[in-house]
């Protein structure tokens, strides 16, 4: 389960306004990657883990009910909430590991607050003015990068649910863009939408 270890060493080091990094959407074959970014104010990050903070893990781990619960609660209390996209466009002309990098950094940029230090998962960020921690499986060990986690998976899943309407037939609202075999089988028979990525392989295991 994450806690707030790696928050509260970094806050006895003199840093203030430390966001947690992450992304989803990387293995879809529609839509965007979605970055958040979430600094917890000192508050939070000293207290003992009660309530609905201690909730908090993984977005993957947990129910979309709980997932949209956490969000507003997260979104109400943090100090700082950002999001950031990187286009299937800009996955297709770029690659999307560079998708995820630049989402994670349009996050971060859209803050109310700029941060001090940053907490990622997984990678580092390349060409930013910020000291920075990469670190693996950030959503399991940090809060607030699964904080970020939950946040980015809640309002891309929204978004792309928004969607399913204008594109009948691949069932979007149940796959959520990702390359399930009903998914595969709607893009054999309709083809590819104008936000499906056509780098990545679309017609699946054959």
């Amino acid at each position: 389960m994450p806690d707030f270890r790696i928050e509260r060493e970094l806050l006895g080091h003199g840093f203030e306004a430390i966001a947690g990094l992450d992304e989803v959407g990387r293995g879809a074959l529609f839509g965007p990657v979605v970055a958040a970014a979430v600094i917890f104010p000192e508050t939070i990050v000293q207290r003992k883990k009660s309530g609905w903070i201690r909730e908090i893990e993984d977005s993957k781990r947990l129910a979309p009910t709980k997932r949209r619960e956490l969000t507003k609660r997260i979104v109400a209390h943090a100090e700082a909430v950002g999001i950031g996209l990187a286009s299937h466009a800009e996955v297709d002309q770029n690659n999307v590991y560079w998708a995820s990098l630049e989402a994670m950094k349009r996050a971060f940029a859209s803050m109310s607050r700029e941060p001090d230090f940053l907490l990622v998962d997984g990678f580092n960020l390349n060409d930013v003015n910020y000291p920075q921690m990469r670190v693996p499986k950030g959503d399991q060990k940090s809060i607030s990068i699964a904080a970020a986690s939950i946040v980015a998976k809640v309002f891309r899943d929204d978004m792309i649910m928004r969607l399913d309407p204008l594109f009948v037939g691949y069932s979007l609202s149940k796959n959520k863009g990702y390359g399930t075999e009903e998914h595969f089988r709607a893009l054999h028979d309709l083809g590819p939408t104008a936000l499906h990525r056509r780098s990545f392989n679309l017609e699946g295991k054959r």
